[in-house]
C-alpha cells in the first residue's frame, strides 16, 4: 500500500518561492497519478497539480499555471512542486495525493494521502 510523506512547507513572503517534496513508498508497478491538493480554512479542498507515472503528463489548476512546476524523480519515487511567485491566496495545507486503480482488471481509483505540509504566504 502506498505511503506518502511531504516536506518543504514553511513561511514565505509574497513573491517568494518554496519547493514541496513528496516521497512515495510502496507504489509497486501499477500506474498512478501523484501530486498535491490543498485546503485553506473555510475552503474546499482543491487539486493543485499532478503528474502521471506513465508518461509525465501534468495537470495544473488554473490559478497556479505559470507559477508552479511539478516534476518527478522516478529513481527515488519523489515528486516535487516548485512554487514561485507565491501569493497569500496560496496559503493552505498542502497534501500529497496518489491516485491508483486497485483491484483486478481496471479496478477502481483509490486515493492515498500524506499527512500534509503547511504553506503560509505572508509579509
Amino acid at each position: 500500500q502506498p505511503r506518502l510523506v511531504e516536506s518543504g512547507g514553511g513561511l514565505v513572503q509574497p513573491g517568494g518561492s518554496l519547493r514541496l517534496s513528496c516521497k512515495a513508498s510502496g507504489v509497486g508497478l501499477r500506474s498512478y497519478a501523484i501530486g498535491w491538493f490543498r485546503q485553506a480554512p473555510g475552503k474546499e479542498r482543491e487539486g493543485v497539480s499532478c503528474i502521471s507515472s506513465d508518461d509525465d503528463t501534468t495537470f495544473y489548476e488554473d490559478s497556479v499555471k505559470g507559477r508552479f512546476t511539478i516534476s518527478r524523480d522516478r529513481a527515488s519515487d519523489t515528486v516535487y512542486l516548485q512554487m514561485n511567485a507565491l501569493e497569500p491566496e496560496d496559503t493552505a495545507m498542502y497534501y500529497c495525493n496518489l491516485k491508483r486503480r486497485e483491484g483486478k482488471g481496471w479496478g477502481t481509483v483509490v486515493d492515498y494521502w500524506g499527512p500534509g505540509a503547511q504553506v503560509t504566504v505572508s509579509s
